[in-house]
C-alpha cells in the first residue's frame, strides 16, 4: 500500500493506495481466485462489468484460461448528483432501485422513470456496441463477475439478478476493493464473493487507484477481442495436441517407426518469438533424431544467456533431446527488472511468456511433433508450473533447479506433468518450501537432494548432478515423441 493524498475543501487527506491501476488490481484478484480449485474448472466464464470493470476481468480471464464477455449494466445516478447512485439497469431490462434512498432524496416518480429508461436505452446501445451476437450462454457455469471496485452495489446487484435469472450455475463476484458493509450485502446475491480488500470506511472506488483512468469503449472493445484471440489460441493448441496424440496412436498401430517423429537435421539457430508488438529472444537447438523439446524458464533477474541453464541445456541437446532458452521478458522489461526487482516475482506474468512460448513451438513445423518439457529455475519453476496447469496434457515432464514452487501454491494440486525438483542441501529455505510444495503436488513427482550445494549449484560437480538428473527425467518422460501419450490412450 502506498500513501497519498486528497483534497476535500482545500484540506489535504490522507489515502492509501492499493493499486497501481487496474491491471495491477486484476493480477491480485486472479492470484486470490486462484485460491479456489472451483474457480480453474472449464466450465468457467468471465463477465466483466463495462467499462472499468473489463480490464480487471482481462487479468482475470487471462489468467484462470476462460472465455472473457460483458455483462451490461448503467447506473442510475441521482439528478442533483449523478455520480451518486440510486440504482441501476441491465440486460434483459433488470431494474435495481435503492427506494429509500430515493424517497429520502425526494425524486419524484416521473422524474425516477425517465432516468430508467433512459439507463435501458444506454444498455441496449452499449449491447450492440461490444457484443457481436447472442451473450454466452451461462447456464450451468461458474459465472465470475468483475468490476474495478464495490461503492454502493447497485450495478453489481442488477448484473448478479441478471445472471442467476439466465441459469448461472455458480455465482462469483469478484472485486479488488469494496465497501464492506455492501459487500455484505451482497452476500445474498452470489454464491462466493471474493475481494482482497475489503474496506469498513469507503468513499469512493477510484481513491484507492494511483491510475483510475477512464476506460473507454474502444478499450473494451481491444481487450474483448484480444481475450477471445488469446482463448482462441490456447485452445487450438489443446486441439492439435489432441489430434497429434491420435494420429501418433494410428501410425503406431499401422507399424509406422517412431522415427517419423524426430527431427531429421540439426537445427541451431537464433529465434525471435512474436509478443504482441514486441519479441521474444531466444536460441532453438535440436539434434538429429530429437523427439522432445525442453523450454528453460530462467529464474530472477537471468535470462537465456544464464551460464548454468546453457550447460544444463548442453547437457539435454548431447542426450538427444532438444531445447529452447530464451527470454521471458522484452529487453525494455528487463532494463526495468533491474532497476526495480518488479517483474521477476510476477508467476502469472512469466508464466503468460512461457505459454507464448509453448504456442510458438506447437506452431513451428520443426518442433510442433516434439514432446514438450519445461526447465525451471527460481521463480521460473513457479511460472513453469503455472503454466503446465493452464495448458493440460500438452507438457509432459517438469524439472525445477533451485526452483520456488511455493510460488506456484494455489495451483500445485492441479499440475499433471511428472515434476522433479531439485535442491542443494545448503540451500535450506529453498530445501523447506520445496518439501512443502512436494506435498501438495498432485502428479508424478520426485525430489533429488544434491549433498552440498547451495542455491547457485556452484561446488565442483554440483551442476553436473543437475544435468543428470534432468536428463534421465526428461528422456524418462519426453523420450518417445507424442507417440508417448497417444499409445497409452
Amino acid at each position: 500500500m502506498r500513501p497519498a493524498f486528497l483534497m476535500v475543501r482545500d484540506r489535504r487527506i490522507a489515502r492509501e493506495i492499493l493499486y497501481q491501476d487496474r491491471v495491477e488490481a486484476g493480477r491480485v484478484l486472479a492470484k486470490e481466485l486462484r485460491k479456489n480449485r472451483r474457480n480453474l474448472a472449464p466450465n468457467v466464464l468471465v463477465l466483466g462489468l463495462p467499462r472499468g470493470g473489463v480490464p480487471v476481468a482481462y487479468e482475470v480471464a487471462r489468467a484462470l484460461d476462460a472465455p472473457l464477455d460483458v455483462c451490461v449494466v448503467r447506473k442510475i445516478g441521482a439528478p442533483m448528483e449523478p455520480e451518486f447512485a440510486i440504482g441501476a439497469v441491465a440486460e434483459d431490462g433488470v431494474e435495481v432501485v435503492d427506494r429509500d434512498t430515493v424517497r429520502w432524496l425526494g425524486i419524484a416518480e416521473e422524474q425516477l422513470e425517465a432516468l430508467v429508461e433512459t439507463g435501458k436505452a444506454e444498455v441496449e446501445e452499449r449491447v450492440i456496441r461490444f457484443r457481436h451476437g447472442a451473450p454466452k450462454d451461462v447456464r450451468g457455469m461458474t459465472v465470475i463477475l468483475v468490476d474495478d471496485g464495490v461503492a454502493t452495489g447497485a450495478t453489481a446487484r442488477a448484473a448478479l439478478l441478471t445472471l442467476r435469472a439466465r441459469g448461472a450455475g455458480r455465482l462469483v463476484l469478484a472485486v479488488p476493493v469494496g465497501a464492506s458493509e455492501t459487500l455484505q450485502e451482497l452476500a445474498s446475491e452470489a454464491d462466493e464473493i471474493v475481494c482482497p480488500q475489503p474496506r469498513d470506511v469507503f468513499m469512493a472506488v477510484g481513491l484507492w487507484y494511483d491510475d483510475f483512468s477512464e476506460t473507454t469503449d474502444e478499450d473494451v472493445m481491444v481487450l474483448l477481442q484480444r481475450a477471445e484471440n488469446d482463448y482462441a489460441a490456447s485452445h487450438a493448441e489443446a486441439e492439435r495436441d489432441t489430434i497429434r496424440d491420435r494420429e501418433a496412436r494410428d501410425a503406431f498401430a499401422r507399424g509406422v517407426p517412431v522415427q517419423s517423429q524426430q527431427v531429421a537435421v540439426p537445427i541451431d539457430r537464433e529465434v525471435r518469438i512474436p509478443l504482441g508488438d514486441a519479441e521474444l529472444e531466444g536460441r532453438l537447438t535440436i539434434p538429429p533424431g530429437a523427439t522432445g523439446l525442453v523450454l528453460f524458464a530462467h529464474g530472477s533477474g537471468s535470462g537465456r544467456h544464464s551460464s548454468r541453464n546453457r550447460f544444463v541445456a548442453g547437457e539435454i541437446q548431447r542426450s538427444g533431446l532438444g531445447t529452447l532458452l530464451f527470454d521471458l521478458l522484452t529487453p525494455g522489461e528487463a532494463e526495468l527488472d533491474e532497476a526495480t526487482e518488479s517483474l521477476r516475482f510476477d508467476i502469472d506474468l512469466l508464466a503468460e511468456r512461457l505459454l507464448v512460448a509453448t504456442d510458438w513451438a506447437g506452431n513451428m513445423p520443426e518442433t510442433m511433433l516434439l514432446s514438450l518439457g519445461y526447465f525451471g529455475a527460481s521463480t521460473g519453476a513457479a511460472a513453469a508450473l503455472e503454466a503446465s496447469v493452464r495448458r493440460p496434457g500438452v507438457v509432459r515432464a517438469i524439472v525445477s533447479r533451485g526452483g520456488r514452487p511455493d510460488l506456484a501454491g494455489p495451483v500445485l494440486a492441479d499440475v499433471a506433468a511428472p515434476t522433479l525438483l531439485l535442491v542443494g542441501s545448503a540451500d535450506t529455505d529453498v530445501l523447506e518450501l520445496n518439501q512443502r510444495a512436494l506435498n501438495e503436488l498432485g502428479c508424478e513427482k520426485a525430489m533429488h537432494v544434491v549433498t552440498g550445494a547451495t542455491h547457485l549449484f556452484e561446488q565442483p560437480g554440483a551442476l553436473e548432478e543437475v544435468a543428470r538428473s534432468a536428463v534421465q527425467w526428461f528422456k524418462q518422460h519426453l523420450g518417445r515423441g507424442r507417440l508417448r501419450a497417444g499409445a497409452r490412450a
